[in-house]
C-alpha cells in the first residue's frame, strides 16, 4: 500500500504525505486522534482491522510511515506473527529509534518499508527495509523523497513517479495545500498507476499530510471512500 511523499522546509521543519492503497473491502479505519500508550502521547489514524497504523507521530519527537514491501514484489502468506501497523506504533513509543532498530524482532513478519522521521537532535530522514532477511538502514540526505509500494508497483512505474514528483516541484511552493494537490492528481490518467489509484477491487482509500512547523504539528486526513472532501485537520503542539 501507500505512496508517500517527504518535504523538508528548512533544518528543522518538514511534510511528510501519504496516500493509502488498500483492498476496498478492508475494515474502515478510524481518522487520526490522540492515543496515551504506555505513558507516551500518540497521534495516528487507527487501522480497522489490527488496530495498528500506517502513519503516526508521537511525544518521543519522531513520524513514522508504513509501504507495504520490500524491495521486491512478494507474495504474501495467510498470517505472520505480528501486524506491521503494530510494530509501527511500538517503534513510536521507543526511547531511541536507532537502538530499537537494530533490536526489534522481525522473524515472521512480513516485508515492509519505514519511512521515518526523527528530530531528538536534527533532523534526520531514515529509510528502513525489512526484506523478509535482513534490515537496511539508510540516514537519507534532506532532500524531497517519494516512496512508492513495492507491493503494487514496479521498478518501471516507480521510476515514473519519481518523474512526475521531480516536474511538480519545478515550480511549486512547498505547502501542505501543494502537496495534497500532488497526491489527488499526479498521473496520466491511468487509474492503474496514478497516485489516486483505483485497481477495482482496490485503490487509494485516505490521504493523511503530517506538517512539523517549529513547534506545531498539523495533521490532515481525507477519507476517499466516503467522497469527503473536508480535510480534518488536527492541531497540536509538543
Amino acid at each position: 500500500m501507500c505512496t508517500v511523499t517527504y518535504l523538508p522546509l528548512n533544518a528543522s521543519d518538514f511534510i511528510l504525505t501519504s496516500s493509502r492503497d488498500v483492498p476496498f473491502s478492508r475494515e474502515k479505519s478510524l481518522a487520526p486522534k490522540k492515543y496515551l500508550e504506555d505513558g507516551v502521547a500518540l497521534f495516528y489514524p487507527k487501522d480497522g482491522k489490527a488496530g495498528g497504523t500506517w502513519i503516526g507521530t508521537s511525544s518521543k519527537n519522531r513520524l513514522i510511515c508504513l509501504l507495504n514491501g520490500g524491495f521486491e514484489y512478494h507474495t504474501s502468506r495467510a498470517s505472520y506473527k505480528k501486524s506491521r501497523g503494530i510494530i509501527v506504533k511500538d517503534l513510536l513509543k521507543s526511547d531511541y529509534i536507532h537502538d530499537e532498530l537494530d533490536s526489534v524482532d522481525l522473524i515472521d513478519v512480513e516485508q515492509f518499508t519505514l519511512a521515518i522521521v526523527d528530530w531528538n537532535k536534527t533532523l534526520e530522514l531514515i529509510e528502513f527495509v525489512w526484506d523478509g532477511k535482513k534490515k537496511h538502514i539508510k540516514i537519507l540526505p534532506q532532500k524531497p523523497h517519494i516512496w512508492s509500494s513495492s507491493t503494487l508497483y514496479d521498478e518501471s512505474v516507480k521510476q515514473l513517479r519519481r518523474d512526475w514528483f521531480a516536474n511538480w516541484q519545478k515550480d511549486k511552493v512547498f505547502t501542505q495545500k501543494n502537496i495534497l494537490e500532488f497526491h489527488h492528481h499526479a498521473g496520466v490518467g491511468d487509474t492503474n498507476i496514478d497516485v489516486i489509484m483505483d485497481r477495482g477491487l482496490g485503490g487509494t482509500v485516505s490521504i493523511t499530510s503530517i506538517t512539523k512547523e517549529q513547534n506545531t504539528k498539523t495533521i490532515s486526513y481525507e477519507d476517499i471512500l466516503d467522497g469527503n472532501k473536508e480535510v480534518e485537520i488536527l492541531e497540536y503542539k509538543s
